[in-house]
């Protein structure tokens, strides 16, 4: 295999582009001949779509595929006869190595999601008989992280949050009016985003969240001071807002248009800002926020799987290590520091020897 002019082999490759996880890729998919491992990828991502994949899945595995072919073309690796297993375990290597422009690593979880997508591209082409055997199968992906969210906002903290919007202005209610929802329902930013007047039922005080993640609908509850405030918001500050009477969506900007969830994480990382809470945080924040103080109030883990639209209890049961206030009640009840402290405690309140 020849060198390349003005590539230094010795160095990870950089790529043309820098995504926002972290990952370089081009703009778009590399093109091929038919045959090709190019045109082999572009058949894999019309098959996931027409199984019905969401989008945002689509557009992953797409990126994904991107960095992995920029990759092979740059070792004149075309065909997937070419690949074999160590030439996977090299590019793995090659990820593993790779760092971004601040100098640090691709996280762990991006390191999978990269592999994942070749181990199943590959699983893809055996299937359809594009190649006999999966160089694939046998790689072993880097073992998971095992980190805790964000730690949550206090109940203080989150109020600060909600009160900072001027409820005056037709703008400030109508972002009051989202803030509250936001906590009342634990919904993703997305979510919101794509609600319209009709997911809401003030009447039964519930929402209709309609193609949530993996196209999933579900029904959330909307408390009562979250219904006040939208109902407000209805009443007073949307008709001021909507330049069009046929538009359907719930919360609108002062053009009269749908947010974009970009900016929803924008105006919400601000608000925590103006609150002074000195640290990072967007509308997920809210969201664990919202989960994790269900869960301190005695909510069963199942109830708020449901409420956040998690396919799997595993990832709601994240919010059980974070739920401090538990353990911290448990811990004063049972150790034997924080008994002797209890005059009702054994012993009559001494330290036990």
């Amino acid at each position: 295999m020849n060198k390349k002019k003005g590539h230094n082999r010795t160095q990870p490759l950089r790529h043309r582009a820098q995504d926002k996880r972290g990952g370089n890729t081009a703009t778009e998919l590399p093109t091929g001949a038919p045959g090709t491992l190019a045109h082999h990828a572009a058949q894999y991502l019309q098959n996931l779509a027409v199984r019905n994949y969401t989008a945002d899945t689509i557009e992953g595995r797409k990126d994904a595929l991107k960095v992995f072919l920029l990759w092979a073309n740059d070792r004149d690796l075309t065909s997937p006869a070419a690949i074999t297993k160590p030439i996977l375990e090299s590019y793995q290597r090659h990820l593993w190595r790779w760092r971004k422009q601040n100098g640090k690593p691709l996280g762990i979880s991006t390191q999978r999601s990269r592999l994942g997508t070749v181990k199943d591209f590959f699983a893809y082409l055996v299937k359809g008989n594009h190649i006999p055997a999966n160089p694939a199968s046998e790689l072993e992906m880097p073992r998971p992280e095992k980190r805790l969210p964000k730690e949550p906002l206090g109940l203080h903290q989150i109020e600060s949050v909600i009160a900072v919007p001027d409820t005056t202005d037709p703008l400030g209610l109508r972002d009051r009016a989202m803030l509250e929802l936001f906590y009342s329902a634990g919904l993703r930013r997305s979510e919101l985003a794509r609600l319209t007047l009709h997911d809401l039922n003030c009447e039964r005080q519930t929402l209709q969240i309609r193609q949530g993640k993996h196209h999933k609908d579900r029904v959330v509850p909307v408390g009562n001071r979250a219904l006040k405030w939208l109902e407000r918001y209805l009443e007073e500050s949307r008709p001021r807002l909507a330049l069009d009477a046929q538009q359907p969506a719930l919360f609108l900007t002062s053009y009269g248009e749908p947010f974009n969830p970009d900016v929803l994480s924008r105006m919400v990382t601000k608000f925590i800002k103006q609150a002074e809470i000195d640290r990072p945080g967007s509308c997920h924040l809210i969201r664990h926020t919202c989960a994790t103080h269900m869960l301190e109030g005695g909510a069963d883990i199942r109830f708020i799987q449901q409420l956040l639209g998690h396919e799997k209890l595993e990832t709601t049961a994240i919010y059980t290590q974070v739920s401090i206030e538990q353990l911290k009640a448990v811990h004063s009840k049972t150790h034997p520091a924080e008994r002797s402290k209890n005059p009702d405690s054994q012993n009559g309140g001494k330290p036990l020897s």
